[in-house]
């Protein structure tokens, strides 16, 4: 009855031919990116700088600013807090808000 037609084996031929061609594209472009976290260091006085001139610490902006992901920012602002170099302003269970230390 009804259903999908066989293809001609001229049709099968292209339809392989251009899925090569795209497994080719793919696989050249694709970059492997290290899954692992590093987290800047702590104790560096450029980073602690950059943090001093933002008026608002946010785990966002910390991202944003030093190219990490959100999770490696909290953390990081949790180390600062623990230092002393930031305080905690506010703050719920999903963002906390911080400055950095008079």
């Amino acid at each position: 009855m009804g259903g999908k037609k066989k293809l001609t084996l001229k049709q099968m031929e292209r339809m392989q031919m251009k899925k090569d061609e795209e497994e080719k594209k793919t696989a050249g472009s694709r970059e492997k990116k290290p899954t692992g976290i590093i987290l800047p260091d702590v104790k560096s006085g450029k980073i602690v700088d950059e943090l001093k001139k933002m008026r608002v610490l946010t785990p966002y902006t910390v991202a944003s600013r030093f190219n990490i992901r959100i999770s490696a920012a909290k953390d990081l602002l949790e180390q600062l807090e623990d230092n002393g170099t930031v305080q905690l302003v506010s703050g719920n269970h999903n963002i906390k808000i911080y400055r950095a230390a008079d």
